[in-house]
């Protein structure tokens, strides 16, 4: 087998298309994305969901070859194939063997460049997205969610749901996203990442074979600022047997240099059996059985928040309780002890994430997009190190100063009481 060298690499090709390598000698499989800077956030009202939208429908079929070949691609040498849309990215990605490392690019890369999008398709997969929004909107914890985006981002596409809706999905044409994918995916907004054993000059070989011809004019992005933020409160009935409340608020967004003290705050709060949340309201009370703290970043955006799911009699009490615990954080620094033990947690799920190549493949993948650069793990762990109790102290003021906290409440219908 050839040599290879541990280590990051990045290739911009002359189309603009960025190239990321991070090779792992020590595994015999690669884990392979082609990444899109384009998400949710950059639709019209009347497209949402169409990048959703695209990602099932590449997988349809290409000038390469049919949907059913698609999908036994990597299938049939033991892999697997796959795709995701978030707000702001998409990503196809693949994992198989290293012996075919060929095969996973020129299969993710063949989804963003050359998609068919067949009009007969089209209309098929508005039915399955159908049925997955339906889906989501029978989970409550999930529609939940949906309903406190809105409220922290209204009348803004960071507030609508990534999946779109019937009205929007059903109105779909060929047209509507061959114009979107023109729009978005260009070489500038296209990264490929690649982790595990492969040497980074074969991936930019391969990659620059693939995209050969691929010379769309690049567009930067041009996506709505995220500004103005008012609190709300929401209550929603639904014939569920369970209450879910979300209570949260506008945060920080992925390049402000306090994101680090945000993860150790959200950890500290209720990442985990031992957090403050967790320990407080379903060990101390045993009000419920899942209650924990999230943390949402988007590039000049984002949010924190707290969900707790409970009967619907204790709503107001677990409230209460909730925000008690994010008065604590703001009024007084957290122990010497508390402080150490979240880091050292941190610390660790950051490290045991690298663990896997999927993990590796992502991260690069993201940051890059993000952070146009590569952020080496020792980097973020000192970050992480040099955050004091007091860091978090003020951050905490900031963030859950008086009215500043939007509440969202799902609550069991009167005829499912």
């Amino acid at each position: 087998m050839p040599e290879i060298t541990p280590g990051f690499q990045r290739t911009v090709l002359d189309n603009g298309v960025r190239v990321l390598t991070e090779s792992v000698p020590s595994v015999h499989s690669v884990a392979v994305g082609a990444w899109v800077d384009a998400g949710s956030r950059d639709e019209r009202p009347a497209q949402g969901g169409i990048t959703h939208f695209i990602e099932h429908m590449v997988f349809k079929g290409t000038r390469r070859r049919r949907g059913y070949l698609i999908n036994q691609r990597m299938e049939s040498v033991g892999g697997y194939l796959n795709a995701f849309t978030t707000k702001e990215h998409t990503c196809f990605y693949a994992r198989g063997l290293d012996e075919h490392l060929g095969r996973a690019l020129e299969t993710v890369v063949d989804l963003v460049t050359e998609p068919t999008l067949p009009p007969r398709e089209i209309e098929k997969e508005k039915d399955v997205v159908v049925e997955e929004i339906k889906m989501y909107e029978d989970a409550p914890e999930d529609h939940v969610f949906d309903h406190y985006e809105a409220v922290l981002y209204p009348d803004h596409p960071l507030g609508r749901p990534v999946i779109g809706t019937p009205e929007t999905v059903r109105s779909f044409s060929q047209a509507d996203l061959e114009g979107y994918i023109g729009q978005h995916y260009v070489p500038n907004r296209l990264v490929v990442s690649v982790a595990g054993r492969a040497r980074h000059r074969d991936v930019v070989r391969h990659v620059e074979r693939l995209l050969d011809g691929f010379e769309r004019a690049p567009r930067p992005s041009s996506r709505e600022p995220a500004d103005g933020y008012a609190p709300a409160e929401v209550t929603i009935e639904r014939p569920v047997q369970q209450a879910h409340l979300v209570l949260g608020t506008r945060s920080l967004g992925a390049q402000d240099p306090r994101r680090t003290v945000l993860s150790v705050l959200n950890t500290i709060l209720g990442g985990g059996m031992s957090s403050r949340l967790n320990q407080n309201i379903r060990e101390k009370y045993g009000w419920c059985y899942s209650v924990y703290s999230f943390v949402n970043v988007q590039t000049d955006s984002g949010d924190v928040g707290v969900y707790i799911g409970t009967d619907a009699s204790r709503v107001d009490r677990s409230r209460v309780l909730i925000e008690r615990e994010l008065n604590k954080l703001a009024e007084s620094p957290v122990s010497d002890r508390m402080l150490t033990r979240a880091k050292h947690q941190l610390k660790g799920s950051i490290v045991l994430g690298l663990e896997s190549l999927s993990n590796r493949m992502q991260r690069a993948g993201r940051v890059e997009l993000v952070h146009g650069r590569e952020v080496p793990v020792e980097e973020v762990v000192a970050e992480i190190e040099a955050v004091t109790a007091e860091d978090v102290r003020a951050l905490a003021e900031d963030l859950f100063a008086p009215g500043r906290l939007s509440t969202v409440a799902l609550l069991p219908s009167a005829e499912a009481r």
